[in-house]
């Protein structure tokens, strides 16, 4: 697709670009009404995606946004701009966004990703010329990108529909929700003054962002049978996986802890002091101490009672069902007839 945060296949960029802008103007309300209003009605939508017909709607005005403005001056940026600025200034929008990234990874109690993060801020702004020059980088230290949306959905809250929002791309409910605290709180360049100059950094980071795109969207435009569909699902896969699930998730550490609590308790608790046989039940058995009867495997070391017990072939067995003995003189009852006698 042919825009920079709407309909992209690299699905961080939307969220890279909703921080740089700094809230929805009065404007854009009109213009999400005006959107409304006139979207077509799409009769089986997808399952992730009930609000299909409206989303379309913005889709198809955010390409339309994108082929007139956004992807020239990108474009334009890429050819006359030096490789070597355009490198600083990617580098420099990164820098900013690790100092977010530090304070969601420890909202999310992630102690690697949040000394990363730390890390590499103060590396690249104090010896990186504040951020110009990634020498974080070029020392291995990764980089942990986490925004509040993540931080909501790593202690459980569930992203809801799907949403495309104008200008800014797709999105999920609990994203939109999260967006006033990425904007207000964890975009450094909301607390530029004058206004001038923060809104020139936005622009610059807008089409920073763009060009970065410029052939990943050309890629998808190529390939891609239904432009809308495959963003959606690429942004989705890529936050459920930035997100985590199972143990790597906030609730599956929770559940880990509560697991870690209760086995604390139960071994110094009366089941480990033997005072209550109540807390016995679901203990693994003790194969040091003698068995009850019930269940317990046969002593072979004892004489066995009577009832099923393999006969002894080494003592006199009664008649009855016994061998006969052909060592001793049979009687005639049955015997076979002797031919050496007359």
């Amino acid at each position: 697709m042919n825009s920079i945060a709407f309909g992209q296949p690299y699905p961080s960029a939307g969220h890279r670009v909703r921080r740089a802008f700094s809230g929805f103007s009065g404007g854009s309300i009109g213009l999400l009404l005006v959107l409304a209003s006139g979207c077509a009605t799409v009769d089986r939508p997808h399952a992730d995606d009930p609000f299909e017909s409206f989303n379309r709607s913005v889709f198809s005005f955010n390409e339309a946004v994108d082929k007139a403005v956004l992807k020239p001056v990108a474009t334009s940026y890429e050819d006359y701009v030096p490789s070597m600025i355009r490198t600083g200034v990617n580098n420099f929008f990164d820098n900013l966004r690790d100092a977010w990234s530090f304070v969601n990874n420890v909202l999310q109690l992630k102690p690697a990703g949040a000394g990363d993060s730390a890390l590499r801020f103060g590396v690249n702004t104090v010896m990186g010329l504040g951020g110009l020059l990634d020498v974080a980088g070029e020392m291995r230290i990764p980089r942990h990108t986490e925004d509040f949306g993540q931080t909501i959905g790593y202690w459980g809250g569930g992203p809801g529909p799907y949403l495309v929002l104008p200008l800014l791309g797709p999105s999920t409910v609990r994203d939109t929700a999260a967006l006033p605290v990425d904007v207000l709180v964890g975009n450094p360049l909301h607390y530029v003054d004058p206004l001038a100059l923060r809104y020139s950094l936005t622009s610059l980071r807008i089409v920073d962002i763009r060009a970065g795109l410029l052939r990943t969207t050309a890629l998808l435009s190529d390939v891609a049978l239904d432009k809308y569909s495959f963003v959606r699902d690429a942004h989705l896969q890529f936050r459920r996986a930035a997100i985590g699930v199972g143990e790597d998730s906030g609730q599956g550490k929770l559940q880990q802890g509560r697991g870690w609590v209760n086995d604390l308790t139960n071994r110094s608790g009366p089941a480990a002091a033997g005072d209550s046989d109540d807390a016995q039940a679901g203990q693994e058995p003790d194969y040091s101490q003698p068995a009850d009867d019930a269940g317990k495997a046969p002593d072979y070391t004892q004489p066995a009672s009577d009832a099923g017990r393999a006969p002894d072939y080494t003592r006199p067995a009664d008649d009855a069902g016994k061998a006969p003995d052909y060592t001793q003189p049979a009687d005639n009852a049955g015997k076979a007839p002797d031919y050496t006698k007359p």
